[in-house]
């Protein structure tokens, strides 16, 4: 048998262990436990450097182990449940349009804009320092619609005898006959001016009756030399039509309009024209340039009893008055309208009764985009252009054979009943012999389809415009609003861009045209009900904000002559950001253009300038609106938004000190 262990070293075997320990009572000298009773013989107290470590020792490390790994898990699902935010925050956010069209539009965006310009300093050419002429305007769309025009004019086919769709193929194609028109010379022209008694440097002159030759001239060729006439709907209720004559447009434009060195350009050129025109014409060059210098001398002395168009308004006699839905365009301009009628709730200029009257007229409103509703139907667009077809020969095809490429712009489907346009005021169309005797062909029965148009009532507004052409337009007396298919292009607008493009660009001109409804109310007494302190304000306020914008070549402009479109370019981009901020609320998906680095609403501000693109000092005289550095400038800068998203400082250009609010 093995002995058994000595008593004493029980205790350290169990301790060593880890197992039990007893609970003795601490003992006084003589081995008798304070408890009572004989201690055991092993439990003798020990040296200090011959005693055990203590247990809590290894509990405390346990318990700082366990906090670290408490804290550092944490920690990692702290930086998991960020990183997963951040990633749902990305996937839900903007992403870019990858589209064709989309990467076109970026292309040009980015051959128009110089991204070197810091946009709170000047935005105009951050947006359109590199445009060249006319791109990127309203000028290019159109161009670009002609351009469509040719291509469907110049393909083969065969179209009815005496159809509208073949005149205007042969029109087009003795237009574009250069050797038959080189080969005929001035001989059609002088044809012309024979029946009308010829010219005296010419040596074929017969003295007619004046009165008889103005009178062809006027009724024949459509060419108002004194005068202009024509028919149109009066300004104000009850819109009837009336014979209105006003100052003439000659083709030297007024010298208030121009600086001195360039109107003396201007008149350079033109007598150099007419002594070339009059060389053609078998004038003798001393004969010719005696009548030229008379021409404009006749010219000059006309000139001071015109007055400038901005001075007749300011003295109240513009008009003397005498006794003699496609998804996408359709959903654009509704969200445009809706912002419009809640934004007229908030005019502080406006009293309530002129409020609800405003907010009636652009809920009556009518609507009209891409095509005339019967041009829709060819049996009708052939009777519209079979009798007679209006001029120049673009005009002479049907809008069916062009709308093709714009089918999905055009208008909605519905017709009206078919009528008869057979009427003895309207005039066969005769082409031939030549491009010219077709031309004035054109010219008169035009001119015989402009009367009618007043003579006979319609049921519907009949279009002033083309679909393929660019300029939208609002009719006072029908109360509609016209945006052609020829508008609805890119880059101005397109189903596959991002929604921020078509408000920015289509959405602001829908806007625009919607305030043109309420000009009469910004006129001397137009609103004799409303706060004419607060809407004078307003208004002065709007002029001093045009005038303190520099142009391009450090001169200010006078904006008295374009205010009314001044008030519609700032009213209408604030009507736009409104309804997008709106569609962004309420709708997911938004997208951006991939590469420009600009966010949703930085691209809307971006696309409205893209409109007003166009290379400074390429304006004409008697244009309406500013020049286009201050259509970009003005409204911009008079909108917070835009130095907000573009972190303009305080006191910068497109961040002012202080805004009007007119709409």
């Amino acid at each position: 048998m093995h002995p058994l262990p000595e008593p004493a070293s029980l205790p350290s075997l169990l301790l060593s262990s880890g197992g039990w320990r007893p609970e003795w009572g601490r003992t006084r000298a003589g081995g008798m436990s304070r408890a009572g009773g004989m201690r055991p013989p092993w439990n003798q107290e020990r040296a200090p450097e011959e005693r055990l470590p203590s247990a809590t020792e290894p509990g405390r490390q346990w318990s700082m182990v366990r906090r670290m790994l408490t804290a550092g898990l944490l920690f990692s699902l702290l930086l998991g449940f960020s990183l997963l935010l951040v990633y749902i925050f990305r996937s839900c956010g903007p992403g870019p349009c990858m589209t064709p069209v989309c990467w076109d539009l970026l292309a040009r965006y980015l051959a128009s804009g110089n991204t070197s310009v810091a946009p709170c300093t000047d935005f105009f050419n951050f947006a359109c320092g590199q445009a060249k002429g006319t791109d990127y305007s309203f000028q290019a769309l159109a161009e670009e619609n002609k351009k469509r025009l040719r291509r469907i004019l110049e393909a083969p086919g065969s179209w009815h005898l005496g159809s509208g769709e073949e005149k205007a193929f042969q029109f087009y194609s003795s237009c574009m006959d250069t050797d038959a028109i080189e080969a005929a010379g001035a001989a059609p022209l002088r044809q012309v001016i024979e029946e009308l008694g010829g010219w005296r440097i010419s040596g074929n002159w017969t003295s007619l009756d004046f009165n008889r030759t103005l009178r062809l001239l006027m009724s024949q060729y459509g060419y108002f030399p004194f005068f202009r006439a024509y028919l149109r709907p009066r300004p104000t209720p009850p819109y009837t039509p009336v014979i209105q004559i006003d100052q003439p447009e000659f083709d030297v434009p007024l010298k208030q309009e121009k600086e001195q060195k360039i109107y003396a350009q201007i008149v350079r050129e033109y007598l150099t024209y007419l002594n070339q025109l009059g060389t053609l014409l078998g004038g003798e060059p001393n004969k010719v340039q005696e009548h030229a210098f008379l021409s404009i001398s006749i010219t000059s002395q006309l000139f001071q009893f015109l007055r400038p168009l901005e001075q007749r308004r300011a003295q109240g006699k513009l008009f003397q008055m005498v006794t003699i839905d496609q998804l996408q365009a359709m959903e654009l301009f509704t969200a445009i309208k809706n912002a419009l009628v809640s934004r007229l709730r908030r005019i502080p200029w406006m009293d309530e009764k002129t409020r609800k009257e405003a907010q009636n007229r652009v809920t009556q409103l009518q609507v009209k985009m891409g095509a005339p509703e019967w041009a829709l139907k060819p049996s009708l667009a052939r009777q519209e252009y079979n009798d007679v077809g209006p001029c120049p020969c673009q005009l002479l095809i049907s809008p069916q054979l062009l709308l093709s490429p714009l089918t999905r712009l055009s208008g909605r489907q519905s017709v009206h009943p078919g009528r008869s346009l057979t009427n003895p005021f309207l005039a066969l169309i005769q082409l031939g012999p030549s491009y010219l005797q077709s031309f004035l062909s054109c010219v008169r029965s035009l001119r015989a389809r402009i009367v009618q148009s007043f003579l006979q009532s319609f049921p519907y507004h009949r279009w002033q415009v083309s679909p393929w052409g660019v300029n939208a337009y609002y009719s006072i007396p029908d109360h509609v609003v016209v945006f052609p298919a020829g508008l609805l292009q890119p880059p101005f607008f397109h189903p596959g861009y991002p929604r921020a493009v078509n408000f920015g660009a289509a959405g602001s001109i829908m806007a625009h045209e919607l305030l043109h409804i309420f000009y009469q109310l910004l006129l001397p007494g137009g609103c004799p009900a409303c706060d004419t302190r607060a809407l004078q304000g307003a208004l002065l306020c709007l002029k001093h904000h045009y005038e303190t914008i520099p142009l391009p070549n450090g001169t200010f402009f006078n904006g008295s002559r374009t205010f009314l479109e001044n008030a519609a370019d700032i009213g209408g981009l604030a009507i736009a950001l409104q309804a997008y901020s709106k569609r962004l609320l309420w709708h997911r998906g938004e997208t951006i253009l991939p590469n420009l680095d600009l966010s949703p609403q930085q691209l809307f501000f971006r696309s409205y300038a893209q409109v007003m693109c166009r290379e400074p000092g390429t304006q004409e005289p008697q244009d309406p609106h500013s020049p286009p550095t201050l259509r970009v400038h003005g409204p911009l800068s008079n909108t917070p938004a835009f130095a907000r998203y573009f972190h303009c400082p305080h006191g910068a250009l497109m961040n002012p000190s202080s805004r009007c609010q007119l709409w």
